[in-house]
């Protein structure tokens, strides 16, 4: 089985990631540097592509950097244990209902101050812009 080739310019169109982004992810150690033709450009195969993806969906489920680090780490022990990606997945999980409780929060004073707006007024008299300002009349 061959393995096919990418400029970092065909690894960014295959796996719609920006040039900038994939050396971002170099950088970060998440990427492994690759290898350069004689013209000294960096040369990717299937498997930079595949871990590319695997970068992308995490990020797209909001993993962060250490995060995503940590899951390639694991999935780079195939015989490791996948109790060890499942606690990473949960505290992941727990940190979402966290930050989604925190926006229904939010929501519900936003909806209060949209509520309290009489509408048609001037500024100096605007309800919202009292409650901002710890101002009550």
């Amino acid at each position: 089985m061959t393995t096919r080739e990418y400029t970092i310019g065909q690894l960014a169109k295959a796996s719609q990631t920006k040039p900038e982004t994939i050396r971002y992810y170099e950088h970060e150690g998440l990427m492994q540097s690759p290898r350069r033709n004689c013209s000294g450009y960096r040369i990717f195969g299937d498997a930079d592509l595949n871990r590319l993806m695997f970068i992308r969906r995490g990020r797209g489920l909001g993993f962060g950097v250490d995060s995503i680090r940590e899951l390639l780490d694991l999935a780079d022990q195939a015989d490791g244990s996948c109790a060890d990606v499942d606690a990473t997945v949960s505290q992941h999980l727990s940190e979402v209902r966290e930050r989604l409780a925190q926006l229904r929060t939010l929501e519900s004073e936003l909806q209060r101050l949209s509520d309290c707006c009489e509408g048609g007024k001037a500024i100096r008299d605007c309800r919202i812009i009292e409650s901002l300002s710890g101002i009550e009349s």
